[in-house]
């Protein structure tokens, strides 16, 4: 255990660092807006007096050193501003909307893995043979087909068609809210369904690469000639060795699937953190912009240090190097 810690520490740090790097860009991308924030929400046709009111709620008055600190200091103690078209604090916004984004993303991000892994490794151990090249041009039409194009596709077939689910909406997850933990999670299968086939399609290609470098490796050749079947070296040796560059790009995956998923979830008209950024760029609401940015960014940070972290229980000669 005495060999995860500098390895974490170092981990740690990178990870408060990039943190602190991306919240100078998002808060100074947001100064750099031609005029101020004040102009840009409420348009050329404001008057002065609005604008004067408005910058000084918004704190525009002080110098950019200090609203900086402000912001990261309430940031830290769970405070935020409140937003300017919803009148709420930006914290209940984000969090309310999460309780449709997280889940859509993780159940989209367990479809991935289970079918990139199954047909990745199926591809593999037929290479070059009929299942290998079926599930290579499958793959490619995965990529190749945008997954609002799947989602148009899903909603004419199970919700117009069929009518086994409705074209969209979410009815929240409890019987409160009109729903219930059942409606919400059918709410959310088609959208999951549509964001896991091209992501999918990418993270299997990758899986075939990966287990099929690593089954030339001599380790994998001796397993067999010791006895071990196809299958018993693929399970027991060949699929931990490539989950590296799997691991790699199923983190990236994950994070895209919470940060990216605008398209779909307009598409299926339900209240996400997508959708939130959309409207809030729609209504100028520069506040909610800059806190959903700096979250999203911290996202795909966290999820990095995951991934890093289980590169080192994956293969521990990776944490020995770095």
């Amino acid at each position: 255990m005495s060999s995860y810690g500098p390895f974490l520490l170092k981990r740690l740090l990178t990870l408060v660092a990039t943190l602190a790097v991306a919240s100078m860009v998002v808060f100074a991308v947001l100064e750099l807006l031609p005029g101020n924030a004040a102009e840009v929400i409420l348009g050329d046709s404001a008057t002065p007096e609005s604008l004067a009111a408005l910058q000084a709620k918004l704190g525009l008055d002080r110098p950019a050193a200090t609203r900086y600190a402000d912001w990261i200091g309430g940031l830290l103690q769970g405070r935020t501003a409140t937003s300017i078209s919803y009148d709420t604090p930006t914290a209940e916004l984000i969090a309310e909307r999460l309780r449709v984004s997280l889940p859509l993303a993780v159940m989209a991000m367990l479809l991935t893995v289970v079918i990139a892994l199954g047909l990745g490794l199926f591809a593999a151990s037929r290479h070059n043979r009929f299942g290998d090249v079926g599930v290579m041009a499958a793959s490619q039409v995965g990529i190749a087909i945008p997954n609002f194009w799947f989602a148009i596709l899903l909603i004419l077939l199970f919700a117009v068609q069929l009518q086994w689910v409705s074209a969209g909406g979410f009815p929240g997850w409890t019987e409160d809210e009109g729903g219930g933990l059942w409606d919400g999670f059918v709410a959310l299968i088609l959208p999951a369904v549509s964001l896991a086939l091209v992501q999918a399609a990418i993270l299997t290609r990758v899986t075939r690469s990966a287990v099929l470098e690593v089954m030339r490796e001599d380790f994998v050749r001796t397993a067999r000639a010791k006895g071990l079947t196809r299958r018993q070296a693929l399970w027991r040796h060949v699929l931990r060795n490539a989950m590296i560059p799997v691991l790699t790009v199923a983190g990236l995956q994950f994070a895209n699937l919470i940060t990216g998923t605008i398209v779909i979830e307009n598409v299926f008209v339900l209240p996400g953190i997508g959708r939130l950024v959309f409207q809030a760029i729609a209504n100028r609401d520069l506040i909610v912009v800059r806190d959903v940015v700096m979250l999203l960014a911290a996202i795909v940070v966290l999820v990095n240090f995951v991934v890093d972290v289980l590169y080192a229980v994956v293969d521990p000669r990776l944490r020995a190097a770095r």
